[in-house]
């Protein structure tokens, strides 16, 4: 296999098994930024104290948070197959979603670094009978190690940004070698899909996007009662999943607001929790009031913004609000999925840099299901609009939802599409307790 790689992925691989000594230093510093798990470390090495179950693995892969939970609805179909699952992810984040709103008969591991040793290690011990890597996350020792094992291995959800696409093109060999590994890409999109096949993968189909057939987040009745009841008679807007730079852009927004709605209170959820603080420091520094649920505070009379740092709420606060502006739109993320906001009913406002979903933004805004705002000027409007006139809420609602349902469907496209392999682990389940 070596001989017949590129010459980027050769010297890829070298470089990987010699960097293996700089490992402890890699994850010390890792561990000190709050990247890593102590408890967990050896992961990252391949190595696990849980036992592989008996029968055939399904092994999903997914980078961090949104794909773990674009998984969800697949994972479930799955457990009703009753396959055994594996998942994957780099991130403390995504690790804490999975222990919060997964089954616990659902395995999760850290993805061991991409060194040949580490992998091996983690094939060795797992032996998946399956790979499903969500959207994107390529790393080359991991794939190149699986189809040496004669693993199959599929990409479902694939997305290629228009970002990515020219960048791999630059280096055309390299990822056709990595695609050319799978055996069938699921692509979200037509675009995507010709993007796919243009860098060498061989057999592409158009299946849509899993993000969008995701169930609503769950919220503790218990705790809704209790921020209703607190906030009952304010208007109340939640800024979901914000990233650096947006949280200033917010503050503006809210005390133009709060000139016209005296009693607004705004939510705040950064998209990572450990912001929280620094956050509730820039605010205080306006003269706002600021409460931050990480110290367990709720929102009082006198509270302008409160800030709900915590891990996998996000389905409290949308229930919570009727209108909700989402986050990583104002600078150049990419933006935020909206439809679990959508599906707890949700008026959508966001900012100009929505290229993670571009599609599924085209759609909302077309049909009137959202609305852009390209500035904080913009922002303050729309969102007055919204405040203003709870119709027109309920009118934006109506039509997201329609467009949801529309695009929606990919959950059973990526399903027909897995079948014949999922047909052959069910027959080797079989064979197995016969």
């Amino acid at each position: 296999m070596a001989n017949s790689l590129p010459m980027t992925l050769r010297v890829y691989r070298k470089l990987s098994y010699a960097m293996v000594p700089l490992a402890p230093a890699l994850i010390k510093r890792r561990l000190n930024q709050g990247k890593e798990d102590p408890l967990r470390i050896g992961e990252r090495r391949g190595m696990s104290r849980d036992v592989r179950p008996h029968g055939p693995l399904v092994w999903i892969h997914g980078a961090s948070v949104g794909e773990v939970l674009a998984a969800a609805a697949l994972i479930e179909r799955l457990r009703a197959l009753n396959l055994r699952i594996l998942l994957t992810s780099g991130t403390v984040t995504s690790a804490a979603i999975v222990a919060k709103r997964f089954p616990a008969d659902i395995i999760h591991q850290y993805v061991p670094y991409d060194s040949p040793r580490y992998v091996a290690r983690f094939l060795d011990h797992w032996q998946p009978s399956l790979a499903l890597f969500i959207e994107s996350d390529l790393w080359p020792n991991l794939i190149l190690s699986s189809a040496a094992r004669r693993l199959p291995m599929i990409l479902i959800n694939g997305r290629m940004s228009h970002r990515s696409f020219p960048r791999w093109r630059r280096i055309s060999n390299t990822i056709s070698a990595l695609l050319g590994r799978f055996e069938v890409c699921l692509a979200q999109s037509q675009v995507d899909a010709e993007r796919f096949a243009a860098l060498g993968s061989r057999n592409v189909i158009t299946t849509g996007n899993l993000k969008l057939d995701v169930p609503a987040p769950p919220a503790d009745a218990a705790k809704l009662e209790r921020l209703m009841s607190v906030t009952r008679g304010r208007p109340v807007i939640v800024a979901a999943s914000t990233h650096p730079g947006e949280e200033e852009i917010w503050l503006e927004t809210h005390l133009a607001l709060a000139g016209l709605f005296p009693s607004l209170l705004s939510v705040i959820v950064p998209r990572h929790p450990h912001r929280g603080e620094a956050i509730a420091r820039t605010i205080a520094t306006s003269g706002l009031h600021v409460a931050l649920r990480s110290r367990e505070e709720l929102p009082i009379a006198t509270t302008d913004i409160y800030i709900a740092d915590t891990m996998g709420e996000l389905g409290l606060f949308y229930r919570l609000a009727p209108i909700v502006f989402m986050g990583g739109s104002l600078v150049p993320h990419g933006g935020q999925n909206p439809i679990e906001a959508v599906k707890l009913g949700a008026s959508i406002v966001h900012g100009p840099h929505v290229f993670n979903f571009a599609d599924v933004y085209e759609a909302l805004d077309s049909a009137g299901g959202a609305r852009r705002a390209d500035t904080q000027e913009a922002l303050v409007k729309r969102l007055g609009e919204l405040l203003a006139d709870p119709a027109a809420c309920e009118v934006s609602v109506i039509a997201a939802e329609r467009v949801v349902e529309q695009l929606g469907g990919a959950l059973e496209r990526t399903l027909a599409a897995l079948e014949p392999y999922l047909l052959q682990l069910r027959l080797e389940m079989g064979s197995a307790n016969a």
